[in-house]
């Protein structure tokens, strides 16, 4: 299972010189840097690259320009990198928080079992994490109009507001999409706005 967490991804980098000069132009063989050995010593061959690959053990940032022209590492958001005047030259790979379950447990109906209450409590987490919760209230004549702007998992939550011709609208909805959304459920109508943040979510 993959939750799309803490995504990371395995790169190449070198100092500005050399990654905008280009791996091939410094016209000597090359010193990598990494503590992805087998993945680095692949890079290498895939890329034709003249190349002695160096193992760290942590800081591999560090080594360039003294001790390596190159590194192979992960990085999220780059800014380590930057920090150490290196620019990324190629994409390695990517990864993110998985779960993985042996698959001899699997065949075993009680661990099957308790691996998929597992994976149902991990997904309902995530999928709240990516979602918010909108209510709204609208005129009973704008209803229609409103609910049929509103994206939802399977169809909204309506019910009457109490003593009042209108109605109160709850849909979960992407919380990237929300920016977008708010202004058309106000010209149709949408008003009282409630947003929140929902704990866990099972579909």
């Amino acid at each position: 299972m993959d939750t799309a967490l803490d995504p990371v991804r395995v790169v190449a980098a070198a100092p500005t010189r050399i990654a905008r000069a280009g791996l091939r132009a410094a016209g000597r063989r090359l010193t990598v840097a990494s503590e992805y050995a087998r993945l680095s010593s692949r890079w290498i061959e895939d890329r034709g690259l003249d190349a002695t690959l160096v193992r760290s053990y942590g800081a591999t940032e560090v080594f360039p320009p003294e001790d390596a022209d190159v590194i192979v590492d992960n990085t999220a958001t780059g800014a380590t990198l930057d920090a150490n005047g290196l620019e990324i030259v190629d994409e390695l790979m990517t990864s993110s928080t998985r779960l993985y379950a042996n698959p001899r447990a699997l065949e075993d109906p009680r661990h099957r079992e308790r691996i998929d209450n597992l994976v149902v409590v991990l997904k309902s987490v995530v999928e709240a994490r990516q979602r918010v919760m909108l209510e709204v209230n609208v005129d009973a004549a704008r209803l229609d109009d409103l609910v049929a702007v509103l994206p939802c998992m399977r169809k909204p939550t309506v019910s009457r507001l109490h003593g009042e011709e209108g109605y109160a609208i709850r849909v979960a909805v992407l919380r990237d999409a929300l920016p977008g959304l708010i202004p058309s459920v106000k010209a149709r109508g949408g008003t009282d706005l409630v947003v929140t943040t929902p704990g866990q979510i099972v579909a």
